[in-house]
């Protein structure tokens, strides 16, 4: 069987592999998602928006609607750093599978961990990395 170069590169870019997946934000996780369902929903690859520099994929039409109209509205707290990793001084990318919401922003974490730490103590840990990544944005 043979394959017509424009059908071999529909399907190379369904599949998706990591190699061509390097510009995606979030691994391809709804942003939205974080925050309307409360849960990390991997994201269609038909359904992308471009934002800063790399891709944002999205569950629904609706959901990419709703990141096109106000993108910030849905930027991730402290960058995408694990809030717990900041709290104690460290800078460390926070996982897109692992995330809390609070106060409206959705913060990554880097691990189960992180997540039961911050679910104990939340004020202190979100006081402590707002006072951190102040300092680091100076």
């Amino acid at each position: 069987m043979t394959l017509r170069p424009g059908i071999f590169f529909l399907i190379l870019s369904l599949m998706a592999p990591p190699a061509l997946a390097q510009d995606w934000a979030l691994d391809g996780i709804d942003p939205v998602a974080y925050g309307t369902q409360n849960a990390a929903i991997p994201g269609r690859v038909d359904l992308v928006t471009f934002w800063r520099g790399k891709e944002w994929h999205f569950a629904s039409e609706q959901n990419r609607e709703a990141f096109e109209s106000n993108p910030k509205a849905y930027a991730l707290g402290f960058d995408g750093y694990c809030v717990v990793a900041l709290s104690e001084g460290r800078l460390e990318p926070g996982n897109p599978r692992y995330f809390v919401n609070i106060g409206g922003r959705t913060y990554l974490l880097r691990s189960k961990q992180s997540y039961r730490r911050i679910i104990a103590d939340q004020r202190d840990i979100l006081t402590r990395a707002t006072s951190v990544w102040t300092r680091l944005q100076r």
